[in-house]
């Protein structure tokens, strides 16, 4: 059960493929210099909340936390900024390829407005929005270059697909909170997850029980810290959990949501 514990999950600072407007999904970027200060923002956000507001009397630094990261550099450098900024010990860091963001295939790397002009709107928002429809599947030359690169040399194969669906990632992402996190939350544990806009979209549809309209309307801002905790059967308390600076993620996702989401 989850009850005990809390997790808290942190979408990386702004990439510079997002600053440019880029299907990202499996491409390397990293932080912008945007990015870079909302990482540095959310530390301060994590210090203020941590020994107190979280974890009543725990103490000034309270308990360690153990944190997790995808392996893309956008969400590796954005938990090197945290670690060094929390004033929280860490009990571990761990880097899990299943939290890697989701694969857009033949979009990889291709500007989102050329895709939207060139598909139609219904098309463009439903390879980003919906559960079940993959993009197009990379090429072979895509295909190649990407399993070529330092990153996916050293990963699983099953790291590395020619496309996928968000139910694709909500199925790893699944088998992540099964076999690394729960156990954690069940001993009462503080638990920080690093990672993308659509691999925690997929985390909270997980936890939070979400039907495909609702994942469809899910926005996760960037460099915006968001806290569950969980009621006595273990269910999140709030659904949804709660930003630990409401006013700015929710302005946030608005504005992402009018540019087509996530």
């Amino acid at each position: 059960m989850r009850k005990a514990g809390v997790l808290i999950v942190l979408r990386h600072g702004e990439s510079t493929a997002n600053a440019a407007g880029l299907f990202t999904g499996v491409l390397d970027a990293p932080l912008s210099e945007q990015g870079i200060r909302e990482a540095h923002a959310a530390t301060a956000l994590l210090n203020v909340a941590l020994p107190s507001e979280l974890l009543p009397g725990s103490g000034a630094t309270g308990s360690p936390v153990t944190l997790f990261t995808s392996t893309l550099a956008r969400a590796l450098q954005t938990a090197a900024i945290v670690a060094a900024g929390l004033t929280r010990p860490l009990a571990d860091c761990h880097a899990d390829w299943r939290l890697n963001e989701r694969n857009y295939g033949a979009l990889t790397g291709r500007s989102k407005d050329d895709v939207r002009a060139e598909f139609g709107e219904e098309q463009f928002l439903a390879w980003r929005r919906s559960v079940a429809e993959a993009p197009p599947a990379m090429d072979d030359r895509l295909y190649a270059e990407f399993a070529a690169t330092a990153l996916f040399r050293v990963l699983p194969p099953e790291a590395l697909t020619r496309t996928e669906a968000l139910s694709d990632v909500i199925t790893r992402v699944e088998a992540f909170l099964t076999e690394q996190v729960d156990l954690l939350l069940a001993r009462g544990e503080t638990v920080l997850v690093i990672a993308h806009g659509n691999s925690l979209r997929a985390l909270c549809a997980v936890l939070d029980g979400l039907d495909d309209q609702k994942i469809r309307d899910l926005n996760l801002p960037t460099g915006q810290p968001l806290v569950y905790r969980f009621d006595s059967r273990g269910h999140p308390a709030p659904l949804g959990g709660r930003y630990l600076d409401a006013v700015t993620a929710l302005a946030a996702a608005i504005m992402l949501a009018n540019e087509g989401g996530t």
